[in-house]
């Protein structure tokens, strides 16, 4: 893994691009290259090659209006003497602040750790709060979960043609989104699992309401994927001392059905499916308390199946 902090990024390539538009922007105003270099505690000669473009910048934080909007004001500022060097750093500052919170900082932070893309991280603006910290570890569960679905051979004949979703919910959540899962869906691709994309919150619709309807019950069991429903499968579940729920496959007030069901059964099963109806394909849905335990036990059940 590569470690990179946030405050590198500052100094290696955002502080570099500041100085070499502000350094433009002086020269445009009139200054000779030693009253820039006083200005911007640099060399003579770094201010010719500023000038030259011999510096690298970062394109995204060059092109950025704020950005753009920042140094102009401050080279006016300073051109016509109403700026102090007090100023121009709260203007810096500020600028970066924003850079990290979800901006252009974070998009090259994520880069150069690929462990934080999808994460929502905001460590930057906000430290370790404990709701952040409770989000991360249900965003590294699916992503988790994704990968062990996706080293799994059994899994792909499985998938849905809906497509499949593994999702996780927050402990307290309220709707879908409280629920982590995957946008855009898993799908077969040419005979492999594809994930489209990293987790987000709000990313699934059923998987999410099947989440939320087995937590009303039973707020351990906050995770969830669907699979096609196979009478081999639920023979599996079975096997391992889980009997099956069935539900009717209807979408209209399908969560307060299931509520009821999970009621009247005095508890959520590990596994529930339904048979499908006109347009609606049979579905199975795995439960666990992570996302990573339904993964788990779901390629439990698959490869028992497939044997």
């Amino acid at each position: 893994m590569t470690l990179q902090l946030p405050s590198e990024i500052v100094v290696e390539r955002f502080l570099p691009t500041a100085r070499a538009m502000l350094a433009a922007e002086l020269d445009a105003e009139g200054w000779t290259q030693q009253e820039i270099a006083d200005q911007l505690g640099v060399t003579q000669a770094a201010v010719s090659k500023y000038k030259s473009g011999d510096v690298s910048v970062e394109d995204r934080f060059r092109e950025d209006p704020r950005m753009r909007q920042t140094i102009e004001r401050i080279a006016a500022g300073l051109a016509a003497d109403e700026m102090d060097e007090y100023e121009v750093l709260d203007e810096l500052l500020a600028l970066v602040a924003e850079f990290e919170d979800r901006g252009p900082i974070c998009a090259v932070h994520e880069e150069e750790m690929p462990a934080l893309q999808g994460m929502g991280c905001d460590l930057c603006v906000r430290g370790t709060d404990a709701a952040v910290l409770e989000e991360r570890t249900v965003l590294s569960s699916v992503r988790r979960a994704t990968r062990l679905l996706s080293d799994a051979a059994v899994v792909v004949a499985a998938i849905p043609n809906v497509g499949m979703n593994v999702g996780m919910a927050l402990p307290d959540a309220d709707d879908a989104l409280d629920v982590a899962a995957v946008p855009g869906r898993i799908h077969d691709l040419r005979g492999r699992v594809n994930v489209p994309s990293n987790p987000e919150f709000g990313a699934s619709e059923h998987v999410a309401g099947t989440i939320l309807a087995a937590m009303a019950v039973d707020p351990t069991r906050r995770a969830a994927l669907n699979v096609v429903t196979d009478e081999a499968v639920l023979d599996s579940a079975r096997e391992r001392g889980v009997e099956p729920l069935q539900f009717d496959a209807g979408y209209e007030d399908r969560a307060d059905r299931l509520e009821a069901a999970f009621r009247e059964r005095g508890a959520v099963p590990r596994v529930i499916y339904h048979e499908g109806a006109f347009g609606v394909e049979p579905i199975t849905y795995v439960f666990g308390e992570t996302a990573v335990d339904a993964a788990e036990f779901a390629v439990e059940l698959l490869a028992d199946a497939a044997e």
